[in-house]
């Protein structure tokens, strides 16, 4: 699953190189009626929680670590927000009700958990809590993009031990750390094939460039439930 050690080692090093919300994710939040209750999975710093809170009537924020959630916490605090609640859990066994939320992001977390059955198990559980007709976006790092590319054509090559294709460690190096963390670099057709096989239905992907020039490094998907 997703090491909670590794994520409350880099957790205040990690927020302060993740502080920008992502447009894509402000685009969905702008969409969304002001009375939706909406749940953000692997919150992390709360970067794209913060600006939910700030416009809709409830957030629930998810996450592991809990020094991340206490970083949230500080910040919630700071500017007064009081519309939001904040859970400890592992994101495969989310402790919410079942169709409890209207809507949900599920934001550069899902690659950080190893093995294909426990990735889908964690989409099961989004789906489980959103309501009928319910609205979800999921992104996921690209196994091609321009970082990764070459390590993956030779891995295709020499493929050996027991790990999926797409798995790596990928090193945080930021503030002195040298800390491995689990990736689970997708293509865009592994990441259809998971999304239909958790019982969601695929309104869009897309290829978006954050930091590669050449190819995507991510996925961005918008998915809805039919119960």
């Amino acid at each position: 699953m997703v090491s909670e050690k590794t994520w409350d080692i880099i957790a205040k090093s990690f927020n302060q190189t993740r502080r920008k919300p992502w447009k894509e994710c402000l685009d969905f939040i702008e969409k969304l009626p002001k009375e939706t209750i909406v749940a953000d999975i692997g919150c992390g710093n709360g970067r794209h929680l913060i600006p939910f809170a700030k416009k809709l009537k409830k957030v629930i924020g998810v996450d592991l670590s809990k020094e991340l959630l206490d970083i949230v916490k500080e910040k919630l605090d700071f500017e007064k927000i009081k519309n939001v609640t904040l859970i400890h859990a592992d994101v495969a066994n989310i402790p919410l009700d079942d169709e409890s939320v209207d809507a949900a992001i599920y934001i550069a977390a899902l690659h950080n958990i190893k093995g294909k059955n426990n990735r889908i198990k964690s989409l099961k559980e989004l789906k489980r809590i959103l309501k009928k007709n319910g609205v979800a976006q999921i992104s996921v790092w690209s196994r091609w993009q321009d970082r990764y590319r070459k390590h993956f054509f030779k891995k295709w090559f020499i493929r050996k031990g027991s790990s999926e294709f797409g798995d790596i460690d990928i090193y945080w190096r930021q503030n002195g750390l040298n800390i491995p963390r689990f990736y689970h670099l997708y293509d865009k057709k592994e990441f259809q094939r998971d999304l239909v096989e958790a019982g969601f239905k695929i309104v869009e992907i897309k290829d978006v460039k954050m930091h590669s020039k050449r190819y995507a490094d991510n996925y961005f998907a918008i998915v809805t439930v039919s119960k």
